[in-house]
């Protein structure tokens, strides 16, 4: 054999699982599709990023109606958390519950919050995790974070206190940052406005690569290769017998898929066969159904009269919304906002080419900018399947339409009293594939699920998946701590697992 545990990707799942099994004395063999993303000056420059998207994929999917689109993702040691925000928020307790929308409701989870608290605060430890317990009302209750919170720049200390005064509740932005306050000529973070969507040149991001991969192959069993990409797995009875790659096959006791929420998926129903006809751990008829993605809005508000300085401005965020809209004719939860990083002349320039540079370099210096996020909801018929070439197709028709309509025009009254003139929305489309969660959902009815509660295949003896994939429901918050911490929780039982415990 070529290992005791292969994983299949290196990003929040794949990359945290390979550190947890590190010191387990397994031999852990890391199977990347992607390469170490280039350390050069494009990492910092908005054209090659946003621009020309140097970082992402080529590669073209399908929608519902067999058009074409290019996802906004990428393959690299890491996964997309060298992209991500680095907002690390966890869940809220009611969110592992059944929850009332007023699109439908979402699933409960076989799990709760308090089973996977002290996976959270494991987690945050090694992400280098900044911010302050007990300041956001919604949030349970936890230990100290390992890091203080970010201070805010001047522009966002303003809105934080124009919104106290308003009798709202916010709080700072929990961030996976490797920020060193107290002595920033050391610091690796140096609060740049390259951070929310760019890779890190300094590596000072808490991503997977940063805080996973590397500490774990800093022990001996642990080995990647990269550029191997997993066409598919070949089982044998009840066991996954080897995982087949573009460069050759590979052998090992276990077998963990971490390689996203939609690629997982497209793998599994690669892996059909004469015994797995609709696709490997499929009985169910489960795999690829229940896709879901955030209801996403970028949001830009612009006060004429005062230029935004800020350098660092992802540090604030709001959850008055989360629980419920505070409409008693409209009892549902509508969502979560979080400062976005800086829209700067350049940035908004990259994305934005036709408009003329003076317009769009003044409106990026007088904006303050934010995240809108609305919960999405299960539907069997959002879903990942392939075409007859293998290709990927991706149905989705997200739910809760209603509710981010009305978080964004909430949020556009509650900007305007605090002086911002002009605010604008753009709605993230099928495209924006950062926040990807089920397709493989965990469950313990092996008729209905995909994994049971320990995320092993209900099929299969020897399947893990650890990547989104396993969510039955997605929140209204960042899923990427939620990936690392269930990782964490994982770990213990596929070490039990591997030594033959179980």
């Amino acid at each position: 054999m070529d290992a005791d545990v292969i994983i299949i990707g290196s990003g929040a799942g794949g990359g945290t699982l390979a550190r947890a099994l590190a010191d387990s004395g397994l031999q852990i063999l890391i199977l990347e599709r992607g390469d170490y993303l280039p350390r050069e000056w494009g990492n910092w420059d908005p054209q090659t990023v946003f621009g020309e998207h140097r970082y992402h994929t080529d590669e073209q999917w399908r929608d519902q109606d067999g058009k074409a689109f290019s996802p906004v993702t990428g393959y690299h040691v890491g996964g997309n958390t060298k992209f991500y925000g680095a907002a690390v928020l966890r869940r809220r307790a009611k969110d592992f519950a059944l929850r009332q929308h007023q699109g439908g409701n979402t699933r409960a989870w076989p799990i709760t919050y308090n089973d996977l608290a002290p996976f959270y605060d494991e987690a945050e430890s090694w992400y280098f995790t900044h911010g302050e317990a007990g300041a956001d009302p919604t949030e349970a209750p936890r230990k100290a974070y390992p890091y203080p919170p970010f201070p805010h720049d001047e522009d966002i200390a303003l809105v934080d206190r124009a919104l106290r005064e308003m009798g709202y509740h916010p709080f700072p932005l929990p961030l996976a940052l490797h920020r060193l306050a107290d002595e920033p000529e050391q610091s690796p973070c140096v609060r740049c406005p390259t951070c929310d969507g760019f890779p890190c040149m300094l590596h000072a991001k808490g991503d997977a690569e940063v805080c996973g991969v590397r500490p774990a192959l800093q022990h001996s069993n642990v080995r990647i290769l990269t550029g191997h990409r997993v066409r598919r797995l070949i089982p044998n009875g009840k066991t996954v017998e080897s995982v087949e790659t573009d460069q050759g096959s590979f052998t090992a006791r276990l077998v963990v898929l971490a390689a996203g929420a939609v690629n997982s998926a497209a793998i599994l129903l690669a892996s059909a066969s004469e015994k797995y006809p609709s696709g490997l751990a499929n009985h169910s008829d489960q795999v690829g159904r229940n896709y879901m993605c955030h209801l996403n809005s970028a949001c830009m508000a612009i006060k004429p009269g005062r230029e935004n300085r800020s350098i660092f401005q992802k540090t604030l965020a709001l959850n008055d919304f989360y629980e419920d809209s505070g409409d008693p004719d409209y009892p549902y939860p509508l969502g979560h906002i979080q400062g976005l990083g800086k829209v700067t002349p350049a940035l908004l320039h990259a994305q934005r080419p036709l408009m003329p540079i003076p317009i769009s370099a003044w409106t990026a210096s007088h904006s303050v900018d934010w995240w809108l996020t609305t919960e999405d909801l299960p539907d069997p018929n959002n879903r990942v399947t392939l075409n007859a070439d293998g290709n990927i197709c991706l149905a989705w028709n997200p739910k809760n339409r209603e509710s981010h309509r009305r978080l964004c025009q909430k949020w556009r009254e509650i900007l305007q009293k605090a002086g911002f003139m002009g605010v604008f929305f753009q709605a993230m489309d099928i495209s924006a594939t950062a926040h990807q969660v089920g397709t493989c959902r965990f469950g313990e009815d092996p008729a209905d699920n995909v994994l049971d509660p320990h995320c092993k295949a209900h099929d299969l003896d020897n399947l893990y998946v650890v990547d989104a994939s396993f969510m039955p429901s997605i929140s209204a918050v960042n899923p990427s701590l939620t990936i690392m911490a269930n990782a964490l929780r994982v770990s213990a039982h596929i070490i039990q697992h591997a030594k033959g415990g179980l």
